[in-house]
C-alpha cells in the first residue's frame, strides 16, 4: 500500500514510517519542511514532501496515489522540543479543529482515500458517556501525573473537538487515541485494543510505547476495523 504520514519526524509518526516499511509498504513522509526533514534519509520506498495540514488545498495536492493518509499533526515537534509543542498547543487549542476540517475538505476531492488521525487520550471515556476531558478535577490530576501544566487542559479539549468534527463526516476516517502515557520504548506487539473507553492495566495505569502504538496503527491500515470510529491501544 502507499501510505502518507503527516508528522513523519514525530515520536509516533517516525515509528509508523519504520513499522510500515518493515511490512513492505511504500511511504510518502510529510513534514512542514521536507527538504530539511528528509536530509540523510537513505531507506528505500520513502519519499519526502512538504504539506501544510491546516490548508485543505495543500493536503488535497498530495492525496493522489495514496491509499491511506495518517495525520500525526501536532503544533511543533514534540520529539525535538516537547516544551515548545506544549506551549503552542495551549496557545491555540482550536488548531485541531482547523486541521480536521482541512483534512476532510481535502478528502472531498479524493473520497476513496482513508484518513487516520492520531489524537489524544483526553477524549476517551472514563465512565459511560463521560470523557476525561469533561472531568476537570480528574483531568488536572492526570496532567499533574504526566508532568504537564494544567493549562494543557485547553489542548486536550481542543483535540476532542477535532474528533467531534470527524464524527460529523461521512468520509473514511479513523481516529486513534493512544494511552494517557506514551513514550519511546519497546516494540512488543502485545497490547489490548479498545474503542471509546480508556484501557488501564492492573495498577490502573494507561500506557503504551510509541513503537506499539505504531504497530496498532499499521494493523488498522492493513485490516480496517474502525472506519468512522475511534479506537485506542494500551497494555
Amino acid at each position: 500500500m502507499h501510505i502518507g504520514v503527516i508528522g513523519a519526524t514525530g515520536t509516533i509518526g517516525s515509528r509508523i514510517v519504520t513499522e510500515a516499511l518493515q511490512r513492505g509498504h511504500r511511504i510518502t513522509a510529510f513534514s512542514r519542511d521536507a527538504t530539511e526533514a528528509g536530509k540523510g534519509e537513505s531507506r528505500e520506498n520513502v519519499d519526502w514532501a512538504s504539506v501544510d495540514v491546516l490548508d485543505a488545498e495543500s493536503v488535497a495536492a498530495v492525496l493522489p496515489g495514496l491509499d491511506v493518509l495518517i495525520s500525526g499533526y501536532q503544533p511543533g515537534n514534540a520529539a525535538r522540543d516537547f516544551a515548545d509543542t506544549v506551549e503552542r498547543s495551549i496557545a491555540d487549542p482550536s488548531v485541531y479543529v482547523t486541521a480536521a476540517r482541512a483534512l476532510l475538505a481535502a478528502l472531498d476531492r479524493h473520497p476513496r482515500t482513508r484518513l487516520i488521525v492520531i489524537g489524544g487520550a483526553g477524549s476517551l471515556e472514563i465512565a459511560p458517556g463521560v470523557a476525561l476531558a469533561d472531568d476537570e478535577e480528574l483531568l488536572h490530576a492526570t496532567l499533574d501525573g504526566l508532568g504537564l501544566p494544567r493549562g494543557y487542559a485547553a489542548s486536550v479539549r481542543g483535540a476532542r473537538d477535532g474528533l467531534n468534527v470527524l464524527r460529523m463526516s461521512n468520509r473514511h476516517w479513523t481516529y486513534f487515541s493512544p494511552a494517557e502515557s506514551i513514550a519511546p520504548g519497546e516494540r512488543t506487539g502485545r497490547f489490548r485494543i479498545g474503542g471509546d473507553q480508556a484501557l488501564r492495566d492492573a495498577e490502573g495505569v494507561s500506557r503504551i510505547s510509541a513503537e506499539d502504538a505504531a504497530v496498532a496503527i499499521v494493523d488498522e491500515v492493513e485490516l480496517p476495523r474502525f472506519v468512522q470510529r475511534r479506537f485506542t491501544a494500551a497494555y
